[in-house]
């Protein structure tokens, strides 16, 4: 899932930690409440490692499963449940809604729950999966018209992860400085080859345990960046355009996150916000994974819950000049002794 590099909210919150501990229990101070997280957390005897390589082996595998489901005509709310509930099957837990976002609609479109729209166009198909707060974050673009500029889009992005993660490989295995403006360097040195456009205000990120969005970030574009890209965890995405190369906000999307839990006025909202904090704690989330659970009313109770300020819903990221989109997306760990591409 995307990060917004310039304006609006990226989805990244500097006190995630706070609200991370707020949100066990975010309607009462009488009492203490340990989140089901950190329940599994205390069962499991894996490694931090550990759960972030099978994080991406997940990812990997769900990648490939979706190449064999998604077809020209499928709904969208068919492909993203069937994509989450087989995260689900393999051992993980979807990191964030699955977006399907087709065409000039770059990142941020997931079905809602009642959603007819029709898997068309180029379509992208971005995942996550978490092990216990620890993400791999993926994504794929799909030709479903076969034509040649879909497909070249494609693999103008697919050549352009793959040239970045080259880069890092090539740097740490020397013991080298890496910048993020070497890595978005790279990166717009290879789409623009194509004769195409990176998107200028959508970048990679950093990841960290319950963080989706955290620390640096890993831009599409040669940004003059000095800050060094030191052991972590990452998501390397390139977006790649026909069009201006800018996107803009749309429409809400439904994914929202959790960001400054305060006690609503009616009771499903409280009972809503509870939930959100024991399940989801500070990752994405979409009402219709809510919808699910507490049925239409989830709508009334998502709309207090943002008007109080306790969530943010994310916008629709649409290309400003309404041009098609590809994007292409692995995660990489960074350590003392190599990169590993955790979502292959």
């Amino acid at each position: 899932m995307t990060e917004k590099q310039y304006g609006g909210a990226t989805g990244r919150n500097s006190e995630g930690s706070s609200i991370k501990k707020s949100v066990q229990n975010p309607i009462s101070t009488q009492k203490t409440k340990t989140s089901k997280m950190e329940k599994e957390n205390s069962k499991s005897n894996q490694t931090d490692k550990q759960k972030i390589l099978k994080a991406g082996k997940i990812a990997g595998e769900v990648k490939e499963y979706a190449k064999t489901i998604i077809k020209k005509g499928m709904p969208l709310l068919e492909i993203a449940e069937k994509i989450e509930n087989k995260i689900i099957e393999l051992g993980g837990k979807p990191a964030f809604p699955v977006n399907t976002s087709i065409n000039e609609i770059a990142a941020h479109y997931t079905p809602s729950a009642n959603d007819s729209s029709i898997a068309h166009g180029l379509l992208k198909v971005d995942l996550g999966v978490h092990i216990d707060g620890w993400i791999a974050d993926t994504a794929i673009s799909f030709d479903l018209e076969n034509l040649g500029e879909n497909k070249k889009l494609i693999q103008a992005s697919k050549d352009a992860l793959e040239n970045a993660i080259e880069l890092v490989s090539k740097k740490i295995g020397k013991k080298e400085i890496l910048t993020t403006g070497e890595m978005g360097e790279k990166i717009q040195e290879t789409i623009e080859s194509k004769g195409f456009l990176p998107i200028i205000n959508l970048s990679g990120h950093q990841i960290e345990q319950y963080n989706l969005h955290a620390g640096l970030t890993i831009p599409n574009i040669d940004n003059k960046s000095t800050e060094i890209i030191s052991p972590g965890l990452y998501a390397i995405e390139p977006f790649v355009t026909d069009g201006n190369g800018k996107i803009r906000d749309g429409k809400p999307s439904g994914i929202y996150m959790l960001t400054n839990p305060k006690t609503p006025r009616t009771p499903i909202a409280r009972e809503v916000l509870e939930y959100i904090g024991e399940e989801y704690q500070t990752l994405p989330f979409c009402s219709r994974w809510l919808v699910k659970k507490f049925g239409m009313k989830t709508m009334f109770a998502l709309k207090q819950l943002e008007e109080n300020g306790s969530l943010h819903q994310f916008p629709q990221l649409v290309e400003s000049s309404n041009s098609k989109v590809a994007q292409t997306e692995h995660t990489i760990l960074i350590t003392e002794k190599g990169v590993e591409v955790t979502t292959k």
